[in-house]
């Protein structure tokens, strides 16, 4: 079975290699040195075995399944032709991307597709120039990337269809749900929903309207529950769009056009209140209850993840 590229070792490095080493697909993780790919690789494979892990690695000891798999530098590394897939998932840092993207292409065979994990920047900018931006793609996840299904297989102006329809069946095939973005625009698509819900949001919250709490429970006891079980087009099927249509003339005029930050937005990001790693937000958080949510949003994650599965 051919292995994985991982390119880079933070967070969602650990996150993307879990995803497939708890499926069986041997992964290589590459970054500045050996020690931090190590310490990436065992992070992943503590991630893998919470997931719960198939196939033969299933009953192996971390350190027996941590031998199958190979680190080293990104260019000390020569084996390119035993991947089926690379992803770089370094720094969101457009230089950096382009430097290791212009690298690749001069090293990793013409076949093989590549893939960015880049949640701002658009394909077409990191590959823009290099002489095989027809098999690069962004592959963008989503955090944590072990447990969210949702893969974005993004295509820039060059990028061939064959070669995104082929990192679509490969994510098929350990359970992720890509879907393919046919344009390279700002956001792709879940983002590009999410900011438009955020705006309307954050603008009702602006404009006293309603509380951020108010806000998190009309969406988590209304729309949001029901999307757990289908999604926005899906759900409109079943009630009529013809009831859609009478409320949008409504309340489209009315929805929010901002093009920039709310003030209580931009005061809060002056401040350094940027959430919970700040200990506020729009509310003060004490470390108790940081533990307390995040320990309930992991555990509701895997509730939804299940919901996700029924037939």
């Amino acid at each position: 079975m051919k292995s994985v590229a991982v390119i880079g070792t933070g967070i969602m490095a650990a996150g993307i290699a879990a995803g497939f080493i708890a499926r069986n697909i041997p992964v290589v993780i590459l970054g500045r040195s050996k020690e931090k790919a190590d310490a990436c690789l065992d992070k992943s494979i503590t991630l893998a075995k919470k997931i719960g892990m198939t196939g033969p690695n299933a009953q192996k000891d971390p350190a027996l399944i941590k031998t199958e798999q190979s680190t080293d530098t990104l260019e000390g590394w020569s084996d390119w032709n035993q991947f089926q897939w690379v992803i770089e998932t370094v720094a969101e840092n457009l230089e950096i991307k382009q430097a290791v993207f212009s690298f690749l292409d001069k090293t990793v065979p013409p076949h093989i597709p590549i893939g960015s994990n880049s949640s701002g920047f658009p394909i077409s900018k990191i590959a823009e120039g290099l002489t095989t931006a027809n098999r690069m793609m962004g592959a963008h996840y989503f955090m944590p990337a072990e447990v969210v299904p949702l893969v974005e297989i993004v295509m820039g102006q060059k990028t061939d269809l064959a070669s995104a329809q082929q990192a679509c069946e490969l994510y098929k095939a350990i359970d992720k749900k890509p879907v393919l973005v046919k344009k390279d625009i700002p956001g792709f698509l879940a983002n590009r929903i999410q900011h438009a819900l955020m705006r309307e949001a954050l603008s009702l919250v602006q404009e006293g309207i309603a509380t951020p709490e108010d806000i998190d429970d009309a969406v988590r006891y209304s729309f949001g529950f029901r999307y757990a079980a289908v999604g926005p087009m899906t759900q409109k099927e079943i009630s009529g769009w013809d009831g859609m249509a009478n409320a949008a003339k409504e309340i489209y005029p009315s929805l929010s056009n901002i093009t920039t930050l709310p003030p209580k937005v931009v005061q809060l990001m002056s401040e350094g209140k940027t959430g919970m790693k700040a200990g506020e937000g729009f509310r003060k958080w004490s470390p108790e209850e940081i533990a307390k949510v995040s320990d309930s949003y992991s555990r509701r994650l895997k509730a939804a993840f299940d919901v996700l599965n029924i037939e």
